[in-house]
């Protein structure tokens, strides 16, 4: 299966939309060559703007260049877009549903070495909770090409997760729908509703438990917000189990989500995979980290030969 990473597809996708729509902005907080904004520095040097470690002044200055027309991305590691900057997300872009897109990158537990200050287990929920803001959290380097036309035809904020590292590529090049849930793999007794890297622990499962005579749904959500009832129906409805699959705490993401959707309305075994209340930690490798929080395609099986 090919492997690609999403950060350096996101600062190539970025050069190229600068290329034919010059409202594009970029702004950083002194972390372009992580996020590889670093690209469009390169490309537009005029359009880039270094704040340095201010995020609440970048995500400021952002809404005033929305306000005077310009379709601003700031760039810095997921956990300090959603919490350093949180007061002026909600004031200046959530309020006036300013057009400004949020890049939080190294989403998760990504940034493995660097533990709990960096480690963003609670990004999504946080936004999520927040008016007025589309969240998304694509599943490969593809579909994140694929969102970034429409992330910038869309007048609103955005928040857009990124991971670190390499994920296994799912997706096929091609228009993306905000709100659309995409079914990875077909299945009739189970469904699987997975974000992020939790999709490819969930292919891993569903391949196991097929192999036994199980048949598994695997369904990528990369729209964490709106969360389309209509589509958690289409899928939940029909199957013995509904499992969550999402690479942060319980409290407010994912799966409290799906939950909230089809209780009363599908009558189904329901088990969420995620974090307990708790903060990362730092590990040896990201693949560490994930065994440790059971986020893993064994805990993913084990949730599901619970209900067969």
């Amino acid at each position: 299966m090919e492997i690609m990473n999403l950060r350096k597809e996101y600062g190539e996708a970025l050069v190229e939309a600068g290329k034919t729509n010059k409202d594009i902005v970029v702004l950083e907080a002194d972390l372009s060559k992580s996020t590889m904004s670093m690209f469009f520095k390169e490309a537009f040097p005029d359009r880039f703007f270094e704040m340095g470690i201010a995020e609440q002044n970048m995500t400021s200055v952002a809404a005033g260049l929305a306000l005077a027309g310009k379709i601003p991305f700031t760039g810095t590691f997921a956990v300090f877009a959603a919490g350093r900057a949180y007061d002026q997300i909600r004031c200046s872009i959530a309020i006036p549903k300013a057009n400004v897109k949020i890049t939080g990158s190294s989403c998760g537990l990504s940034d493995f070495g660097d533990g709990k200050t960096h480690q963003s287990v609670e990004d999504a929920n946080i936004i999520r909770a927040i008016p007025n803001i589309t969240v998304l959290n694509p599943v490969d380097a593809i579909e994140l090409r694929n969102m970034m036309p429409e992330i910038i035809k869309f007048k609103g904020p955005v928040y857009l997760r990124i991971t670190r590292g390499d994920l296994p590529v799912y997706t096929q090049a091609g228009k993306f729908e905000m709100g659309k849930i995409y079914p990875i793999k077909d299945g009739k007794d189970i469904a699987i509703f997975a974000t992020g890297v939790m999709v490819s622990k969930a292919m891993e499962a569903a391949q196991r438990l097929e192999a036994e005579g199980v048949s598994v749904q695997v369904l990528n959500v990369s729209t964490l917000k709106p969360l389309a009832e209509e589509e958690v129906l289409k899928y939940a409805r029909g199957k013995k189990t509904i499992i969550t699959a999402e690479e942060a705490v319980k409290t407010g993401g994912l799966g409290q989500a799906i939950a909230s959707i089809i209780m009363g309305r599908v009558n189904a075994a329901f088990e969420q995979i995620a974090m307990d209340d708790v903060f990362g930690t730092s590990g040896r490798t990201y693949e560490e980290l994930l065994v440790y929080y059971g986020l893993t395609a064994e805990n993913i099986y084990k949730a599901c030969k619970q209900h067969c």
